[in-house]
């Protein structure tokens, strides 16, 4: 009995032991087909990347034409606040190729291909301001547009987008075979075009705000661009380059170590600058709403009114604004996380002032619509007069005989008629009026009566058919 109890607890733990050992396996093959699935390194081709990547920095001869063009096609499709248009420029841009040309080669430490990188961003950064510049000059084209004062101001999420951009452009690029339409994708989703193009505006109009925010958001996407290739760089372990001279080789490090350092610290502090102002404007908000909950209401509401350097908020609330009421809304600023804002609370017109314009108004509006409800009233009575008129005239030619016309048919018809005419008996019997047409003949004197008869009633009979009457009288003279 004990054998039998003792072989059961072995059968037992070695069934736990056989499931321990399933679950085991079970996590390491999804932890492999995990990894083969998100795994880029084994398919990179390092040394084909980085000739793909230094091929492109150049701006000269093609590619300088190219961007000019491009520069000019975005800033006409900003002017005329065509989205396609700026899509269309920043697929045939060549802005990409500097930048990632600075992320490489701080990975992996040439220099002179830093050097090379820096030059043509400049030179690029030049080309496209005055490329945008000159075409912004010209007064026909200094409309502000909604595309232009979007790229003005960046936010969080430009850096999200430049991270994301940059991560996914380096990684089609390090594939066996390069994804051009990544290339292209990832050129219109960070949209670095766009901010040259409204930095050039705001030099041609004079704007130093425009063109420094601009500015920003352009650099910003570089930095983020560049960051994120210097990270899959050094992800993937490519070669660094090597010098002969040792001393020069630690120094080229030392200096691309600290370039990479201020990059990314750089890059850390613009998010976290980022993040703190979108959170500013996002706690504004509904501060301001929260106000306007609390049954005041703003006027000349404008985003210039909030200041985050400053900390700073500019409320108007309509009508007079008491002591009481400055303290209800400027209490409300600790339930939105905004607890260093200085709100700048000021009171809009006079309410009494403001009622007796809107009843001045009402009242003026009243005075318009009685003349409107007159005028109305007379312009119907006009067009029924009109309508009555034409009625009656209708009556008239309708009833009006084409004598000249008859006079000839009849002569035609008859040739013993010596004369005719016609004429409106108007007859009555004292109850009701008739209206008669006659007519009135002179037959040839050598024409027996009989003769005359007949004629007369063939006579009676086409006036008749020929002037769709049902009566009319025939006299002879």
């Amino acid at each position: 009995m004990k054998k039998q109890k003792d072989l059961q607890e072995e059968k037992i733990i070695q069934s736990k032991e056989e499931a321990k050992k399933s679950v085991q396996e079970a996590k390491s093959n999804v932890s492999i087909w995990f990894k083969e699935l998100l795994d880029i390194r084994h398919d990179t081709d390092k040394d084909a990347t980085i000739k793909s990547i230094k091929d492109n920095i150049a701006m000269k001869g093609h590619t300088a034409w190219i961007l000019v063009f491009s520069i000019l096609v975005a800033s006409i499709g900003l002017n005329v606040s065509s989205t396609a248009v700026v899509i269309g420029a920043m697929l045939i841009s060549p802005l990409m190729g500097p930048i990632l040309g600075i992320g490489l080669s701080v990975g992996i430490n040439d220099i002179d291909t830093l050097k090379k990188s820096l030059i043509n961003l400049a030179i690029m950064l030049g080309l496209s301001l005055f490329t945008s510049w000159l075409f912004f000059s010209i007064p026909l084209f200094q409309k502000l547009t909604p595309e232009l004062f979007a790229r003005t101001k960046p936010d969080v999420r430009d850096v999200l987008i430049a991270i994301s951009g940059g991560l996914a452009l380096i990684i089609a690029i390090t594939r066996p075979t390069p994804q051009t339409n990544t290339v292209a994708g990832v050129a219109i989703a960070t949209a670095l075009m766009p901010p040259l193009c409204t930095a050039g505006y705001g030099l041609a109009v004079q704007n130093f705000d425009f063109f420094l925010g601009a500015l920003f958001l352009f650099t910003i996407n570089t930095i983020f661009i560049a960051l994120a290739t210097f990270v899959i760089v050094k992800y993937l372990h490519f070669p660094m380059v090597k010098y002969i001279n040792s001393a020069k080789r630690k120094r080229i490090s030392r200096f691309a170590s600290f370039v990479a350092i201020i990059v990314l610290g750089a890059s850390i502090y613009t998010f976290y600058d980022l993040y703190k102002r979108n959170k500013f404007n996002d706690n504004i908000e509904s501060y301001k709403t929260a106000v306007k909950d609390l049954g005041y209401v703003l006027i000349d509401e404008d985003k210039k009114d909030a200041n985050y350097d400053e900390q700073t908020l500019v409320l108007t609330v309509f009508g007079k604004v008491n002591p009481d009421d400055r303290k209800k809304i400027i209490a409300l600023k600790n339930d939105h996380n905004l607890e260093e804002l200085k709100p700048i609370i000021q009171g809009g017109i006079d309410d009494s002032k403001v009622i007796n314009e809107i009843q001045t108004l009402r009242n003026k509006f009243a005075e318009s619509q009685k003349l409107i409800e007159g005028r109305d009233d007379f312009i119907k009575s006009k067009d029924e007069r009109i309508h009555y008129l034409e009625k009656e005239l209708r009556r008239i030619f309708k009833n009006r005989i084409p004598f000249a016309k008859i006079s000839e048919e009849a002569k035609i018809n008859y040739e013993n008629l010596e004369a005719l005419s016609f004429s409106k008996r108007i007859k009555t019997n004292f109850k009701t009026l008739d209206t008669l047409t006659v007519f009135t003949v002179k037959w040839n004197d050598s024409m027996p009566k009989e003769k005359i008869d007949i004629q007369q009633k063939k006579l009676k009979n086409w006036l008749k058919t020929r002037l769709e009457l049902d009566t009319l009288q025939i006299l002879n003279q």
